[in-house]
């Protein structure tokens, strides 16, 4: 099929197509940019091969031959992630995602940040990846809050120097709050907060403490928490709350 006449240059009514997929809800800027690329986003019955296409008012944008509707209110939920699901929505190895977990109980969603594998706790999912893509922000200061069970022994003294930041095979960690809770048996329990999410961040910091987490738990990402929230439970975030701790400024941003 024929590309859709470029049409990069500002336009009244007119989306970058990755923005438009993502505050769709079919996913981040970054996911809807690899979905053009395998060629199976079209407008108007043609493929994209571009992110820079923009969409305009009356265009019928397609995702793998599914329309893409009309932007739906933004919506978060919180989500208790069991262990042995990956924050995928398909997986090259055929392992168990959180979307096969969730699937018929929410509209399309897209996930706020991972958990990996074997990781547990609060997963925040949305409908708006421009939400996703806010929230995720380093510099928006939003703190990820674990309960790490680890192999091993730790001082307070060594985990008051992860404040400082700390830098492990080349790259460097943001300050990260760590309180050594209890000592049971051969293992420690750790609470530990931090604020970039590198990948695999905690347990990278652990093993450089000489220590093995078998258990990891996330408590809290930013003003959301966990709480009572009961394994692969799923709990919509009330409007009035998410307009009260995204702040009436950036609310009005996601129509919120």
């Amino acid at each position: 099929m024929t590309e859709p006449e470029s049409n990069d240059a500002p336009s009244e009514g007119g989306e970058r197509i990755a923005k438009y997929l993502a505050r769709a809800g079919v996913a981040s800027r970054r996911e809807a940019e690899r979905l053009i690329e395998q060629g199976i986003v079209s407008v108007d019955g043609n493929i994209l091969t571009t992110p820079a296409f923009k969409v305009r008012p009356g265009m019928e944008v397609r995702v793998d031959g599914t329309r893409v509707g009309a932007r739906q209110p933004t919506r978060l939920w919180r989500y208790h992630k069991p262990d042995n699901l990956v924050t995928t929505h398909h997986d090259p190895q055929g392992r168990p995602t959180v979307f096969d977990a969730i699937a018929g109980r929410l509209p399309r969603v897209i996930s706020i940040g991972r958990l990996d594998l074997t990781t547990e706790g609060l997963l925040l999912l949305t409908n708006d990846g421009e939400l996703a893509r806010h929230i995720e922000l380093p510099a928006n200061g939003w703190a990820r809050r674990y309960r790490v069970r680890a192999h091993g022994r730790v001082t307070q003294a060594a985990l008051d120097a992860l404040q400082e930041g700390v830098e492990i095979d080349g790259i460097a960690y943001r300050p990260i709050k760590a309180t050594l809770d209890q000592t049971q048996g051969g293992n420690v329990w750790l609470t530990m907060s931090i604020n970039e999410g590198k990948n695999r961040e905690i347990r990278t910091v652990c093993r450089h403490l000489d220590l093995q987490v078998n258990r990891l738990i996330r408590t809290a990402y930013g003003p959301f928490q966990l709480g009572a929230l009961k394994k692969d439970e799923l709990d919509e975030v009330p409007a009035k709350q998410l307009r009260e701790q995204l702040g009436e400024k950036t609310a009005s941003k996601f129509d919120i």
